[in-house]
């Protein structure tokens, strides 16, 4: 199938560049026809997408030591429940053209996408996922009031559940002849009480598990929603037919199931009630450590100090750190001499001395002189950086592992 698009392409510098670019992308498989404009920094691609891809085109522009500049979209997504779910999430968005790369964090419930300028915007990424089944939440909203009223609903639906299965497990439990003893409503053993309390349950509380399960199967897939749909469902309606039966017959105590279905789901329930507080803790912990980082750093540039937030700093900038100050990013001490608190990364409440020569760390203290540091790992490189990333894999991975 024949696709045309639009690639902006950064760092050319002559006709030659285009030149070069324009007969590397024609020379890949699949390609019909391009054409590269230097004055618009864009390329205008013809290929067939069952020969060759997007980013088999972007790599070897990327080859060539130019680049195609790469946009960021996180979100957050609501009602994973295992990581099929999140993997589904990334295969279809990887399908999208103009999407290089998509990452779903399942613990976290956040979502990092890296598309191509132009391709695609965060609405037809919300629709997506809508469509699949999941809740797109923007990083603008308040993501700890989400969460905080994602876990207080499960908390109702729980006590809701809970409230209108005891009766029922109440009335289960003096079936045994070790527990005839107990006294019981004569009322619980109603199949139509029973009914009464077990379908709340069922289809207001679970409703949850068969709206997964319809995007699930309609997704062609399945996942925990569909399990627990069917069991409960199969316990549900089976008492529903056995309560006919028993009131066609005359039959006093017959055995229903309804407490078998309410108790699923209310311990289900409960599990997603515990699974949304370690959630909340994780991405509280993960937060405080995002806070460490510091905003802003001040810089020598062309002679002069100059203050710029922490993402323009690159590897080689020489860095002016003052005395109480937060040290920005990893680094080398070029001159001066002082002592750095590093309690927040070692648990040393001692602080540390550093004198030319010795390796600092961003968002450590610097407590008494004034120095001076060239920088050797920002960004995502930095050591405060993989501590968040192996913290998040780390959750993620503990959790595909229980599940």
């Amino acid at each position: 199938m024949a696709n045309k698009m639009t690639l902006p392409i950064v760092g050319m510098t002559c006709a030659a560049c285009s030149t070069r670019v324009e007969k590397a992308i024609k020379k890949l498989e699949g390609v019909k026809d391009a054409s590269v404009q230097l004055t618009t920094e864009k390329a205008f691609v013809e290929y067939d997408d069952h020969q060759t891809s997007l980013e088999e085109i972007t790599d070897k522009v990327g080859q060539l030591g130019y680049s195609v500049p790469l946009n960021k979209l996180e979100f957050n997504v609501i009602g994973m429940t295992c990581a099929a779910c999140a993997n589904r999430i990334e295969k279809r968005l990887m399908k999208v053209t103009g999407i290089i790369e998509v990452n779903v964090n399942l613990t976290t419930e956040k979502a990092t996408i890296s598309f191509i300028e132009g391709f695609i915007d965060e609405e037809k990424v919300k629709q997506i996922v809508e469509k699949l089944g999941y809740e797109f939440v923007s990083v603008k909203v308040n993501n700890k009031v989400y969460k905080e009223d994602e876990r207080n609903k499960q908390l109702r639906r729980f006590f809701v559940s809970l409230i209108l299965t005891i009766p029922l497990v109440w009335s289960m439990v003096t079936h045994f002849q070790f527990t005839s003893f107990i006294w019981m409503p004569e009322i619980f053993m109603n199949p139509w009480f029973q009914f009464l309390l077990a379908t709340p349950v069922q289809f207001v509380v679970g409703a949850q598990f068969y709206r997964g399960a319809y995007y699930a199967l309609r997704n062609k897939s399945a996942n925990m929603d569909v399990l627990v749909a069917l069991g409960t469902s199969a316990a549900y309606f089976y008492s529903i037919y056995l309560a006919i039966e028993a009131t066609q017959l005359g039959i006093h105590m017959p055995n229903l199931y309804f407490e078998t279905a309410t108790v699923i789901i209310t311990l289900i329930v409960l599990g997603k009630l515990f699974e949304a507080n370690a959630k909340g803790r994780t991405s509280e912990a993960i937060q405080k450590l995002l806070n460490l980082q510091v905003k802003t750093a001040n810089v020598e540039r062309n002679g002069e100090v100059v203050e710029i937030p922490i993402e323009r700093v690159v590897v080689g900038d020489t860095l002016v750190i003052k005395p109480g100050e937060k040290i920005p990013v990893d680094g080398e001490v070029l001159t001066g001499t002082t002592t750095v608190d590093e309690s927040m990364l070692t648990g040393e409440s001692i602080p540390v001395e550093k004198t030319v020569g010795n390796s600092v760390i961003g968002s450590t203290i610097n407590k008494n002189g004034s120095i001076k540091m060239t920088a050797t790992k920002v960004g995502q490189d930095t050591v405060l950086a993989q501590i968040v990333s192996i913290v998040e894999k780390h959750k993620d991975q503990n959790h595909l592992f229980n599940g």
